[in-house]
């Protein structure tokens, strides 16, 4: 059984940090890559930023260019975002997503290519 559980969520001031964790299981990690979308309410759902297990190549949204780091231990089957400084913008219900297809920078914020997606976690930012 394919499983993607985030955790890490909370309430955090702006300014603040928070490391989301995407614990992977029932599938090939190392040929798949990772991405971590958000949703807040009454958006549309945005990729924020993804990981290719194959090449190691990682993108990111520009808003949160400079302030996040999205990593992979493959051992644990376990994708990260650190996300840094964070702004009342940033809240939202954060997800993962596993995708067979190595991503390009085109290719990867789009939710189509994502075979399984995780549950979810929230990230408040209070001002």
């Amino acid at each position: 059984e394919v499983q993607l559980v985030e955790s890490g969520g909370g309430l955090v001031q702006a300014g603040g940090s928070l490391r989301l964790s995407c614990a992977a299981s029932g599938f090939t990690f190392d040929d798949y890559a990772i991405g971590w979308f958000r949703q807040a309410p009454g958006k549309e759902r945005e990729g924020v930023s993804c990981i290719s297990n194959v090449d190691g190549s990682t993108y990111y949204t520009d808003s949160v260019k400079g302030r996040s780091t999205i990593s992979s231990d493959n051992a644990k089957n376990t994708v990260y975002l650190q996300m840094n400084s964070l702004k009342p913008e940033d809240t939202a219900v954060y997800y993962c997503a596993a995708s067979p297809t190595v991503p390009t920078w085109s290719s990867w914020p789009s939710d189509l290519g994502y075979d399984y997606w995780g549950q979810g976690t929230q990230v408040t930012v209070s001002s």
